[in-house]
């Protein structure tokens, strides 16, 4: 089936009930690596019950209405699709457990021709259950490489945001585990591109890559650390391009820049001297 961007907008998303447990904002912030150092307090904020607080990017995975996109009807070559943005605006404090729902629809294609493929915007919030209050908005950018030439339904993004060019501010390579994917899988995203070899082979890839979100994550959790020393209350809109993909047991490194209220990033694989996240910029409260 051909890719119609008319029909494709007009696909409506139920809305998603979800009541997650304390228990599950461990297992998160256990696949970003948090906990990897057990006598610091910072990790332990996130993966210990007394005082627990969920870990700022957990709306990235609640609410999320599955990988909708490889059903036949959407007319999307779902094998070549790849996360390339992402951003993330937190309206009110998340709780590390709770009643919530999502609600999901499709903002815009970009056809950006034959050769390249089209992006597809979606946009996500996520409210309280009970009384429908705000918590977060998530925004997700999806490059279509099969499905350019279809046509555009709205204009292209503004340019990405520039890191300073001056030397990082702050720097912080962090670990992440050959099994990370398949961890980070138990949050919800079940794309075989993450954990199956012959979908990553049929995709481009040598073997599963990690999912945006945990790089992303990854990222955060290095912001915190090291920038924010541990004040997860400043951060208000966070947004990035995922540039490269990342193989499961690579070292990121995350480089900072502080300028006001604003704070840009940018993410390294280590031993590739690849950037796998950039344009990265945090507003900060």
């Amino acid at each position: 089936m051909t890719l119609d961007p008319r029909l494709l907008l007009r696909r409506r998303f139920e809305p998603v009930r979800q009541r997650y447990t304390s228990r599950d904002s461990r297992l998160y912030a256990l696949s970003l690596g948090l906990g990897a150092d057990p006598l610091d307090a910072g990790h332990l904020a996130y993966v210990h019950e007394p005082g627990q607080r969920a870990f700022p990017t957990l709306p990235n995975v609640l609410g999320h209405p599955g990988f909708w996109a490889r059903e036949a009807d959407t007319g999307i070559d779902w094998r070549r699709l790849l996360h390339v943005e992402q951003t993330l605006t937190l309206h009110a404090p998340l709780s590390p457990e709770g009643d919530v729902v999502g609600r999901t629809r499709l903002t815009g294609v970009v056809d950006k021709g034959p050769g390249t493929g089209a992006l597809l915007y979606q946009s996500r919030t996520i409210e309280e259950a009970d009384g429908g209050r705000l918590l977060a908005e998530v925004e997700q950018v999806s490059l279509l490489r099969g499905n350019g030439g279809c046509g555009s339904t709205r204009e292209a993004a503004p340019p990405p945001h520039r890191a300073p060019g001056r030397v990082a501010d702050h720097v912080l390579d962090l670990p992440t585990l050959p099994q990370s994917a398949l961890l980070y899988r138990l949050n919800g995203d079940d794309n075989p591109l993450h954990a199956d070899p012959s979908t990553a082979r049929a995709a481009g890839f040598p073997r599963p890559v990690l999912h945006g979100l945990c790089t992303f994550g990854v990222a955060v959790h290095a912001l915190l650390a090291g920038a924010l020393d541990w004040d997860d209350s400043r951060p208000r809109r966070l947004r990035v391009r995922f540039t490269a993909p990342v193989y499961p047991g690579e070292t990121l490194r995350t480089e900072s820049w502080t300028d006001g209220d604003v704070l840009s990033f940018r993410t390294t694989a280590l031993d590739r001297g690849v950037v796998v996240l950039d344009a990265g910029r945090v507003d900060l409260v």
